[in-house]
Order: structure tokens, then C-alpha cells, then sequence
């Protein structure tokens, strides 16, 4: 309700006149201790009108899927800020008649509960008693709430005369700017109810499952109740707490009774409930996503980005606190499409774990992240307790050698160099470096080894070409290969890809980089992919798309792209890496029924898998292995999605997730063909090249291993 200027200036007047009471009750005679205390603060008292600094509540960010919907909450105080519209009627009854029944009578102070506290103060030597009214004890919980350091909260809540009186010129300022329904609707949302609940609206939904606008009677009186000692009455505290917030329940159904707010009957019935507290557990966090690999890639984000915040610091206090609206990159139809991708072949009781990221070429956009494990730290629940599909920098921890994946960058490096995708050398059953020299790093190190010998598993010796040496996944093909264009190059352009570690350490530039030694992670190796099919455009990871404020603030976030490769070069990698789905290692498996491109990867002995591939439209990434310790726990002899395997390649597990992933994220997107492959610089067809696109069906192909070849 609001009140018209005559009675703004009645309830003015009243706070001159407690003022002057309440100057004189200072002045009585010391008593005790008291005195000193009293007289102290009465040299200075100045009762006039004070600006209260209020900074916005802290209050929980939500996070937004991209079409809008929330799927995580961050928050160190949870709070739910509602307007008084939305509570209902009986809350606001009952919180007045337990807190302060003459609050819209009155002006800043009651002068009869300040004069009765004073007295038994004086009485008892010290400050035993408060006479606060909401308005002052909104001041308080202000100035406990703007409160950062330890020594600001104790001066928060000092027992000194010198807190009240400031309290109370902040209070009489508060009366000045405010109706006294704006008041109760601001103590309303910031007063502490106990079991982590601040304000009305988190407390109606922790302790009852409802929203403050659909409280009931028994329901108002028991959060009326707690305000007062929210500690002691903490539910979650056990059974004394909650003995003691019953009782409190019932004073407050009794005072509201007695005060005509309700009849006998009424508050007969209301205390024959039981409490009736349900614990509804407090959203957030990214235990409680839907999406928790994602959720926790965007906390990571948030908390690094320097756009948020000078410091990590800086951003935690914004993140959990600010009561942000962060709207995200997630796609929910090509997250469930990952994860039933992923379902169908990898239980979460296995012991390898598949994990996938989807990325979107030519934005960078994180479509989805997907594991076959759950988030979090419960062994009975098989949960992974850090984020399997992303990097350190976003919660990960060491990935996996990435295999064969890694061969695609040696392929680019000899296209940008000049060869044509017919252009080749014959090669053995074996391989070794001529010598140290063979290989240099990128420090202008020699790093070839003559006593190291890189075989291929049942890979077949004799000429091979840009093309079939690709398709069949040759290592000593793309060893010589590897040493023809240099292995600097070669790193070059992965790095130009935003290709780096998942741990975090540098690159590991050896000769067998082109084999994929480096352990990767899905998000990494999906984005890299993405750049090929946007024509060589590279862009940054991208999770969020805008921020907005508490205060209705809108930031956007733009995609940090650019051109890393010649898009000539771009399409003859897509052109090539097309036939693997038709001549290569994955053409057991089959196509997803339009244009793909892709690489499959096995590293040594089948301690790790991988898949990586992309359409002009999306692009992901699929690993498998044992995070108990790949090189260990190879993928040999095991079970995995209740299907034994002798030996697990790229085209066996990964291949087959990625391509199920592909088909159902895509249903009903138009089909993008790549751009022709330039034949004049490259040779090849060029548009006339139907044999090295997969055919229409091909995606109904089996989940088996591909022709035996090194992948």
C-alpha cells in the first residue's frame, strides 16, 4: 500500500519526536557499564537522515541454453529476488505481526519497542534487547550484506549503541525514499531464513517446494518464525532446530491471533500441521545441470575471461553473486543426439570412457559436450569428478593422445606446400629416421630417431598418394611425409588450429607428432576439424554468447575468428578426408547421407580412440579410453557397451557414435555440400567427383570395425 504525501510527513514528524525521546533517554543517569557507552555516543548524536548505500543483492546467475532455457544455476548466496506482488497476503501478515505489527503506523523507529528495549537495557548494563523495526533491520541486514572482510561483518553486528544509532539515521533515510511497501518488499528479499535460503522466494522453495506467492497460512507462520534466529532454527540443523522453529511457529500464529488477523480456529488448524519442511535441494552448481561438461566448460570460461573482471577473484564474486543471465552456445537437440549417440555403444559402468564435443564451423560455437559417465564424485554412480571432454584451463585433466587425428595436419601442410592429392612415394612395412637431422623441431632441434622404428599394423608397403595414403592411414606414409614437408610446418599448422595440449604443457614436437603422441581432448580436436569445414576460417572455442546484468544490462559476445588456411587448401583436405568414409578406414561404418569428412585415430596398441570429422554444418570430435590410465588399461580384450572386442579402433567406437551423432543433430537441416575441390591446382575432378562422396543410405551402415589398416 502506498501513502500519500500527508502521511510521509506524519511518519516524519513521528521520527523527529523519537528522536528527541530517544536523545533524552540517552541522557538518563548511567547505569553500570552503560553509561560510559551511552554517554560516548551521545556527545556526537546527530539524528538526521542518512543515504543508505544499498549495492545489489547478491543473488544467483542462471545459465541459458541457446534457445533460451535455463540449465544451470552458480551462487554462494542463493536468493531469488520476487517483487511483494508475487508473495502472498498472509506472508506479508505474518511477518509483520511477529516482527514489527505497527510497521505501517510508524516511522523509522517504534517509540513504544525503543523506549521498553532502552529500559531493560539500561536495567541489564549493556544492550540485552533490540526494539528494531523492519525498516531498521532491513538497514542491518544492508550493511551485513555490503560487509566483506571478517572485521567489516563483526562492525555489522557490534552490540553498541553506536551501530543503532547509525542504524537509525539510515533507517529515517530509508523513509524518506521509500513507501513502506517498498520497504517490506526489500526486507523481504534479503532477510535470512535459514537452510541456505535468502529471501522469501528461495526460502518458500527450499523449506515448502512453492513459491512465495502460493504460501499458506501454517507455511507464512513458519518462515515468519525463523527470521529471528535462523541459525537455531536451521531445519537442516536436526531435530532441536527444528523442535524450536515449530515453537516459533506457533508464537507467531499466536500473535497473529491475538491481533485479529486471524481467528482461534484458524490458528488452531494451523498448528495441528506437522512442519512440513521438505529440503527441496537449492539448484546450481554443475552437479545439478542437465549438461554438467558444459556447464562446467562456461564456469571455467567465466572465470578466466578478462572481460568479466580484472581478476579470477573478480569474476567468482560476479559469477555467484551478480545475478547474472549468461545465455550459452548449448544446442539441446545435438546435446541429446550426442548423448544417445553415446549411449547406444558405451555404458557408464564401463571402465573406458567415450566422451564427445560438437562444435559449429565458422562460429566456434560449443553445440554440445557429452561423456558416458555422469559429473560429479559418487563411485556408485560411476561419476567422473572433472570435465573428460575439455582441457585443464575448463575443468579437464590430461585427455588422451589424439592418434591418427593428427595425421590430417601433415595432409594440409603438403597441400599448402604444393602437392597435388595424387602426388605420393612408395613406402615399407617399417619406417626410421635417416638420422637426428631427419626431423627438426621448431626450436631448430634435431629430433629424429634412427633407433626408433615406426611400423603399421597390417598396412600394406608400395606407392601411396595424398589420398589412398590418407584413406588407409598409413604411418610410414605420413612419416616420410611428415619429414618431406618438416615436422615445424607440420606443428605450425596445428597450432594455427588452435591445436595445444589438454594438460596444458607445450606441444611435444617429435617425429611421430604427425602420429598424434600429444594427449588431446574432445572440445580441442572438434574445433580444429570445424576451421577445415568453414573453409580454413578458424575461431575460438565460444561457449557464451551474452551476459546480462542485474541491472537489465545486455553484453553480446561475438565469435574471435580468423582465416588460418588458404580455403583452397581447406577444400582439398574436406575432398580427401571425404573418402574415408567411402574408400578409407571408415568405409565399413558407412556415411551419414550428405557431404562428410573425417579421420579416424588408434594409437599404439589401442590404448586410446578417436574420431574426428565434420559437415559443412557441424563438426565433432569422439575419444575412448580408460582414464584409470590409458597406456595401462589398453582397449584390448574388453567389454564396452556390453559387446566384447578383441581390439578397439577408430572405426569401432568412435567412427560409429560420431556418425549416429551426426544424423540425429542434423534431421531436418539442409543438407551443405563442401566447395569443389580447385583441380587445377590440386588435380583430382574437381565437381566431377560423385565416387569420393558418400552415396545417399550410406549412414545405414554397421557398427563394426573397418578393414583391418593402421588408423
Amino acid at each position: 500500500m502506498r501513502q500519500g504525501k500527508a502521511s510521509k510527513i506524519a511518519r516524519l514528524a513521528g521520527v523527529a519526536v523519537a528522536a528527541g525521546m530517544l536523545a533524552a533517554g540517552l541522557a538518563l543517569p548511567a547505569v553500570g557499564g552503560a553509561g560510559v557507552a551511552i554517554i560516548g555516543a551521545s556527545d556526537g548524536l546527530d539524528l538526521k537522515p542518512a543515504e543508505l548505500p544499498e549495492p545489489p543483492l547478491a543473488e544467483k546467475t542462471t545459465v541459458l541454453d541457446a534457445n533460451g532455457h535455463p540449465i544451470a544455476q552458480f551462487w554462494d548466496v542463493y536468493r531469488e529476488v520476487v517483487p511483494l506482488r508475487q508473495v502472498a497476503d498472509v506472508m506479508k501478515t505474518a511477518i509483520i505481526s511477529i516482527e514489527d505489527d505497527r510497521f505501517y503506523e510508524h516511522g523509522a523507529i517504534d517509540l513504544e519497542g525503543t523506549m521498553r528495549a532502552l529500559a531493560r537495557n539500561l536495567q541489564s548494563g549493556g544492550v540485552s534487547q533490540g526494539g528494531s523495526t523492519i525498516t531498521q533491520q532491513y538497514v542491518k541486514q544492508v550493511l551485513l550484506n555490503t560487509a566483506v572482510t571478517k572485521k567489516e561483518k563483526e562492525k555489522a553486528l557490534e552490540a553498541t549503541y553506536g551501530r543503532k544509532l547509525n542504524e537509525l539515521r539510515f533507517a529515517m533515510g530509508v523513509e524518506q525514499k521509500y513507501t513502506k511497501d517498498q520497504i517490506l518488499e526489500k526486507y523481504l528479499n534479503i532477510a535470512y531464513f535459514g537452510a541456505g535460503a535468502n529471501g522469501i522466494e528461495a526460502a518458500a522453495k527450499r523449506f515448502f517446494g512453492v513459491h512465495a506467492s502460493r504460501i499458506t497460512l501454517w507455511q507464512a507462520a513458519t518462515l515468519a518464525g525463523a527470521v529471528q534466529l535462523p541459525t537455531a532454527t536451521d531445519p537442516e540443523g536436526g531435530r532441536k532446530n527444528r523442535q524450536r522453529l515449530l515453537e516459533r511457529r506457533d508464537v507467531v500464529l499466536d500473535r497473529m491471533r491475538e491481533l485479529g488477523k486471524i481467528t482461534p480456529q484458524q490458528a488452531a488448524e494451523a498448528k495441528s500441521k506437522k512442519l512440513g519442511y521438505k529440503g527441496t535441494p537449492l539448484p546450481g552448481n554443475c552437479t545439478a545441470s542437465p549438461y554438467p561438461y558444459f556447464c562446467v566448460y562456461v564456469r571455467e570460461e567465466f572465470l578466466r575471461d578478462p572481460a568479466f573482471g580484472r581478476t579470477e577473484e573478480d569474476n567468482a564474486r560476479l559469477l555467484y553473486r551478480g545475478g547474472l543471465t549468461i545465455r550459452t552456445t548449448l544446442d539441446p537437440r545435438m546435446q541429446a543426439a550426442a548423448e544417445k549417440a553415446i549411449k547406444k555403444h558405451v555404458h557408464a559402468s564401463d571402465n573406458p570412457v567415450a566422451s564427445e564435443a560438437l562444435v559449429q564451423p565458422g562460429t566456434g560455437m560449443i553445440k554440445a559436450m557429452a561423456a558416458s559417465r555422469g559429473y560429479g564424485t559418487s563411485a556408485r554412480r560411476h561419476e567422473m569428478s572433472y570435465n573428460i571432454v575439455a582441457d585443464t584451463g575448463h575443468g579437464g585433466l590430461g585427455g588422451f593422445q589424439a592418434g591418427s587425428t593428427f595425421k590430417t595436419f601433415t595432409l594440409i601442410t603438403a597441400l599448402e606446400q604444393g602437392m597435388k592429392i595424387d602426388d605420393g612415394f612408395s613406402v615399407g612395412d617399417g619406417y626410421r629416421a635417416t638420422g637426428y637431422s631427419a626431423f627438426t623441431n621448431c626450436k631448430g632441434e634435431n629430433v629424429g630417431d634412427p633407433t626408433h622404428t615406426v611400423t603399421n599394423d597390417e598396412g600394406s608397403p608400395g606407392f601411396k598418394s595424398l589420398r589412398t595414403g590418407t584413406w588407409q592411414s598409413v604411418n610410414t606414409f605420413f612419416m616420410e611425409l611428415e619429414r618431406r614437408v618438416g615436422l615445424c610446418d607440420t606443428v605450425r599448422t596445428a597450432r594455427s588450429l588452435g591445436i595445444k595440449r589438454a594438460d596444458g604443457r607445450k606441444l611435444q614436437e617429435y617425429e611421430t607428432f604427425t602420429l598424434g603422441i600429444n594427449e588431446m581432448d574432445p572440445v580441442t580436436v572438434a574445433n580444429a576439424y570445424a576451421a577445415i569445414a568453414a573453409r580454413g576460417k578458424y575461431c575460438a572455442p565460444m561457449a557464451i554468447t551474452q551476459v546480462t546484468a542485474q541491472d537489465g544490462e545486455v553484453t553480446d559476445f561475438r565469435s574471435k575468428c580468423r582465416q588460418a588456411l588458404d580455403p583452397e587448401v581447406a577444400d582439398a583436405a574436406a575432398h580427401i578426408l571425404s573418402g574415408v568414409f567411402t574408400k578409407g578406414t571408415m568405409r565399413a561404418v558407412g556415411g551419414i547421407g550428405r557431404d562428410a569428412a573425417g579421420k579416424t585415430g588408434t594409437n599404439d596398441d589401442q590404448s586410446s580412440a578417436w574420431f574426428a570429422g565434420f559437415t559443412p554444418d557441424l563438426a565433432g570430435a569422439v575419444s575412448i579410453g580408460d582414464p584409470r590410465g590409458a597406456i595401462a588399461h589398453k582397449l584390448n580384450g574388453v567389454t564396452i557397451g556390453g559387446r566384447y572386442y578383441g581390439a578397439v579402433f577408430g572405426a569401432t567406437i568412435p567412427g560409429p557414435i560420431w556418425n549416429d551423432t551426426m544424423m540425429a543433430a542434423l534431421r531436418g537441416v539442409n543438407a551443405t555440400s563442401f566447395t569443389p575441390i580447385d583441380s587445377a591446382r590440386f588435380g583430382g575432378c574437381g565437381q566431377n567427383c560423385p565416387s569420393d562422396r558418400p552415396a545417399p543410405g550410406d549412414g545405414e551402415g554397421g557398427d563394426g570395425p573397418a578393414a583391418p589398416t593402421v588408423q
